[in-house]
């Protein structure tokens, strides 16, 4: 089907308006006479044999109309033109866009329609968004492959020194590789978790639990390692059961991370961890003795593979993924999370989960 363009709508809507117009004007004059002479005929001298146009009359109603059709067609052309300018533009930017020119931006002129405008304006942010998009995922693959050839490297080492006699195998050599091994499975289930969570598919089975009894199994758990690494756990709760409606498997998976965030790069002492009801929420609070993280960072550091300090990070072996795993599991649980200086000078997290 043949489509014609937008400017010869215009031009053809308005020219016919201006002419519909004229010829309004006219019949109506002429049935305005007709009224008068038919209800008033002592209102005019004009004799119906005189009703029809002379001459000069015919030239002047012709000029009119030439000139009435003339101004409408120069305002459709300069209307078109402010509307389509832009939208040409935007068309451009669209099919650059189609074709993966992800820099690409409309421009539009001061005097376009607010309307005009408003739409580059919304393509420029839908298009920003998608280069955006496209930078993190390309850093995903490099970071992804990045934290997956360390191990790969180590077991790769490992074996072929065992297969040529370099080492032998005993204990110590099975249980590095088996280190290996597990770092890799909990950097896949991690890659995993934010995946369905990206999706918005990561399941939870929400029931009513005590938060406190889930901090104590967990602190119980990793009690041994935080001591032997110069850590104390501390709980703190306002009353003996503080009752949320969570996954609890989900939620000992994001304090179990929490934790462990603690105890990779914070310096040995207290991490205390406090339990208290809010209005809606039961809030669980993680705080440590420092070195803290940077105020530069807090806002980010929820984010996929960031780190604070990168020479500490690398000491502690962290894949980078934790916090975003945390995060994660809160968001699915209709929570909120938060990261500020603690008062006893490292970093507080705080977890609020829903009550009911």
């Amino acid at each position: 089907m043949r489509r014609t363009g937008l400017s010869r709508h215009i031009i053809v809507s308005m020219s016919m308006m201006v002419l519909s117009v004229i010829v309004m004007m006219i019949l109506s004059s002429y049935l305005l006479y007709a009224i008068l002479m038919e209800f008033y005929p002592a209102s005019t001298t004009l004799e119906p044999e005189g009703w029809m146009p002379t001459g000069p009359e015919l030239a002047w109603m012709l000029g009119v109309t030439l000139l009435g059709l003339t101004l409408a067609i120069a305002a459709s052309i300069r209307l078109a033109h402010r509307i389509l300018s832009p939208l040409s533009s935007l068309l451009d930017s669209i099919r650059a866009l189609a074709d993966g020119d992800l820099g690409v931006r409309a421009s539009v002129s001061d005097d376009s329609p607010d309307e005009v405008a408003l739409l580059a304006e919304d393509f420029n942010a839908m298009a920003a968004r998608l280069q955006h998009m496209e930078t993190e995922r390309s850093m995903w693959h490099a970071a992804i492959a990045h934290e997956l050839r360390t191990p790969m490297t180590i077991l790769r080492g490992r074996l072929q020194g065992l297969a040529e006699g370099v080492f032998q195998p005993d204990e110590a050599q099975f249980h590095s590789l088996l280190s290996q091994v597990e770092g890799l499975s909990r950097l896949i289930e991690d890659l995993r978790v934010l995946s369905l969570a990206d999706n918005s598919r990561l399941e939870v089975h929400r029931a009513r639990n005590d938060v406190v009894q889930e901090v104590h199994s967990v602190m119980t758990l990793v009690d041994p390692g935080f001591r032997s690494a110069g850590f104390v756990l501390e709980m703190e709760t306002s009353r003996e059961e503080h009752p949320a409606y969570c996954d609890p498997t989900r939620l000992r998976q994001a304090l179990l991370a929490l934790l462990e965030n603690a105890r990779r790069y914070a310096s040995p002492g207290r991490v205390r961890i406090a339990i208290h009801d809010a209005a809606e929420h039961v809030q669980v609070v993680i705080e440590d003795e420092g070195p803290g993280i940077e105020p530069s960072l807090q806002a980010h550091i929820f984010n996929p593979f960031m780190r604070g300090d990168s020479s500490r990070s690398r000491q502690g072996g962290g894949s980078g993924l934790g916090l975003a795993v945390v995060k994660a599991i809160v968001d699915a649980h209709g929570g909120t999370i938060g990261c500020m200086p603690s008062s006893i000078g490292g970093t507080r997290f705080v977890i609020e989960l829903p009550r009911q």
